[in-house]
């Protein structure tokens, strides 16, 4: 009995000393991630200025959403820059990847090169990018004028309503797509070689290497990688914020900016801002779980 005693003592003790490593990260994360995310939830359904006393209004701010034209476009621009950004990036990521997979002079300089705009500082490099695709004297417009394109019909970038969301899809593009080499890099040098050596043998071309060979194999990276970037895509706020303030007009407004300046910036409305929260929430759960249906449905055709 003794012995038994000593045991099951051993055993408790054994399991304080694990929690004790895992409270401070479960503590932190139910204050400052699980409780912020129910209070929202709950906000959603209640009228508050951070002043006033907070009431209950049920459906209303979701019901006032039908009538707000700026959420309508944040909410279309929000899937025109996800459905934009995440294919260019999937093939941008994927090409370098490929290129620098294979044995070239300077690959792993140029791995750094590629990998640099993910790690740079977002202020700095968008500060350089205003600069560069400057509507007035920005070396793009320089460029194209000396190659001959007429001043008038030079684009304004992100002061143009029409260029406006072209230049922040560029500039994610080409800002992620180092991170996304970097994951594709991995991938591609845990593909088998002899599966490569058996389709020379078969006297497969590069093309259909790619095909029947890379892309089948990269599936499970690719599939991550889109989940990643939908996410990432759907909750963008400081792209937006650097660039164009979701300017011209409403042109690159996206969600997560027109919560931000619904809460902070318009009229302090926390209620109605997580009442949009709720919404992108719902959007990003969506996607989620069709992306994942349609790769369990592929994974066991």
């Amino acid at each position: 009995m003794k012995k038994r005693k000593s045991r099951i003592s051993r055993e408790t003790r054994n399991n304080l000393v694990a929690y004790s490593f895992i409270a401070p990260n479960l503590i932190g994360f139910c204050i400052f991630t699980l409780g912020p995310i129910i209070f929202a939830f709950t906000l959603a359904f209640m009228a508050w200025d951070g002043n006033n006393p907070i009431q209950f209004v049920g459906f209303e701010n979701f019901w006032a959403l039908k009538d707000d034209t700026r959420f309508k476009a944040a909410f279309i621009n929000t899937i025109v820059y996800a459905v934009t950004t995440v294919p260019l990036t999937l093939a941008a990521a994927l090409g370098l990847a490929i290129i620098l997979n294979q044995k070239v002079k300077g690959r792993d300089i140029f791995r750094t090169i590629g990998f640099f705009p993910y790690v740079a500082s977002l202020v700095a490099v968008a500060a350089v990018w205003n600069m560069i695709f400057s509507p007035g004297a920005g070396v793009v417009n320089v460029l194209l004028t000396n190659l001959g394109v007429a001043r008038e019909y030079l684009p304004k970038w992100a002061a143009d309503p029409d260029w406006a969301m072209f230049t922040v899809v560029f500039f994610s593009v080409w800002k992620s797509m180092g991170y996304y080499m970097v994951i594709y890099l991995a991938g591609l040098q845990g593909i088998p070689s002899d599966l490569y050596e058996a389709g020379n043998i078969d006297g497969a071309n590069a093309v259909q290497k790619f095909w029947y060979i890379t892309v089948p194999q990269l599936r499970p990276t690719t599939f991550f990688v889109v989940i990643m970037l939908t996410i990432n895509c759907f909750k963008v706020y400081d792209i937006i914020y650097m660039i164009t303030q979701g300017g011209p007009g409403t042109s690159t407004l996206v969600l997560v900016y027109h919560i931000y300046q619904t809460a902070f910036v318009t009229g302090s409305n926390y209620g109605y801002a997580s009442a949009i929260s709720m919404i992108l929430f719902l959007m990003v759960l969506l996607v989620t779980i069709v992306q994942f249906k349609g790769e369990r449905k592929y994974a066991n055709s």
